[in-house]
Formats: C-alpha cells, sequence, structure tokens
C-alpha cells in the first residue's frame, strides 16, 4: 500500500516552483492554442519541449529531497527472529521511515508479479513533484519451514518488499545491543571478495538471504574479518543445481 502524501506541511521541503524557461514555454502553447492557423506538428513540439522541462525538474526536485531526507534516515534496529538470526522487520522498517518520507513529498507503493521462476517484488519510489524510481527482485517462493504454497508466497513477498524499500531508501540495519552507536571502522572485504559473497548468496536459499541483507545489507558491507566464515557458512547452504561458484 502506497504511503500517502498529504497537503505540504510548515517542515516539509517545497514543490519546486515553475522555472523561468517551463513559464516561457507554457505561454508560447497557450498563444499558438488560440492561433487557428498554428501547424499541428509544431505545436506536437513544444508540448514535448514543455513535456522535456518539466521532466527535468521534477527529477532535480526528487534528487534535491533525497538528499535532504537520506541524513534523516536512521539505522534500523533488527528486532525480526529468523532460522539465520535477526533481521529489520517490514514493519518496523515502514514505521520509522513513513514520516520522513512524509516530511519530504516521497510515497512509496509494491508490485508483486508472479512469474515462471517465482515472485518478483518491485518497489516504487514516489515524489510529490513527479519523479519516480523503482528497483525490482526476483524471489522463489520460501517453501522452508514446511510452509503451504500461500505462507511462501507471504514469506518472499515480505522479505522482497524489504529488500527493495532498503534499497530504494538505502536503509542500513543494526543490532539491539549496540544503542544505536556507531561501530568503530573496521576494514570491508575486497572488491573480489564481494564478488564472491554475492555468488554465494543468489545460490542460497530465501531465507539465508534474508539473514544476510539484514545484518549486513550488502557484500561490499562485509568486515573482512567476517569473510572466511561467511563464505563457509554459505557454501553449506547453498542449493543445489546453482551456477558453480569461486571457492578458495
Amino acid at each position: 500500500m502506497a504511503t500517502p502524501i498529504h497537503p505540504k506541511t510548515a517542515n516539509r521541503a517545497p514543490v519546486t516552483q515553475a522555472t523561468p524557461d517551463s513559464m516561457a514555454i507554457i505561454q508560447v502553447i497557450e498563444r499558438a492554442a488560440l492561433n487557428p492557423e498554428v501547424d499541428i506538428d509544431k505545436m506536437e513540439r513544444l508540448l514535448q519541449m514543455q513535456e522535456r522541462v518539466l521532466d527535468r525538474q521534477a527529477l532535480m526536485a526528487y534528487s534535491a529531497a533525497m538528499a535532504a531526507m537520506q541524513t534523516e534516515l536512521p539505522s534500523i534496529v533488527e528486532r525480526g527472529q529468523g532460522n539465520n538470526g535477526h533481521y529489520a522487520t517490514l514493519e518496523d522498517i515502514v514505521d520509522t521511515v513513513r514520516p520522513i518520507m512524509k516530511t519530504h513529498g516521497f510515497a512509496v507503493s509494491f508490485r508483486i508479479q508472479t512469474q515462471e521462476r517465482g515472485i518478483q517484488v518491485t518497489g516504487v519510489l514516489m515524489h510529490q513533484d513527479g519523479h519516480r524510481e523503482e528497483t525490482s527482485m526476483l524471489l522463489p517462493a520460501d517453501s522452508s519451514g514446511n510452509k503451504n504454497a500461500v505462507q511462501a508466497f507471504g514469506s518472499s513477498t515480505s522479505y522482497g518488499k524489504r529488500y527493495v524499500l532498503c534499497a530504494l531508501l538505502n536503509i542500513t540495519t543494526r543490532g539491539q545491543d549496540d544503542n544505536g552507536h556507531a561501530a568503530a571502522p573496521v576494514k570491508l572485504v575486497t572488491p573480489f571478495q564481494a564478488g564472491q559473497i554475492r555468488q554465494l548468496i543468489s545460490a542460497c536459499p530465501p531465507t539465508t538471504q534474508e539473514w544476510f541483507v539484514g545484518k549486513y545489507g550488502e557484500a561490499e558491507q562485509v568486515p573482512r574479518g567476517d569473510f572466511d566464515k561467511l563464505r563457509a557458512s554459505l557454501q553449506k547452504r547453498a542449493q543445489p543445481n546453482q551456477p558453480n561458484h569461486q571457492r578458495h
């Protein structure tokens, strides 16, 4: 369900006003529309020009609002408990980000499509000035734990929503015991090691992928000290009949 966008409040980023360029184009179009001798092709080109100007304005407003919102989005506490550890629940994520998104004129919605290869979850992040961005994730039905077909569909859908929402908003999660304090800087895995992790994760069941996203977010965020243990664990969980992985 989309988060509604309400009328502008005092602390919300203002809607971008029309620029002189767009106003000039609108005035030209209005005058042309009143002239019965204006060529239809010329009118269409003017309308296309206006559309490009408005699209550029919407993108600029989206980018400015996103940059401002990023400074306010906190990391989400991992209060959910799964077979592979703790994770941030969809409810906690939505409850945390909804008022911040509202302040900056954003809303989010999801599209769920059943495909031959699994369930595709698409998240759409919309801004009040008209621009939107989206990202998708294709998941197999999560049949772990003797789930029936409906439960498997619901589990994969919930996981997909969490993943794409975190990706759209660049959200991070944290354990319950750090009281929100950032850990001391640590060395992260190399790009080559991150590639190995991504390969292994893609061959693991949804529950393992969910745990990984909740704990690390992205492969590039894995501490270098965790690499060997994590790789060994993922190799054990990787499902058969998947592409070969690099094992070193």
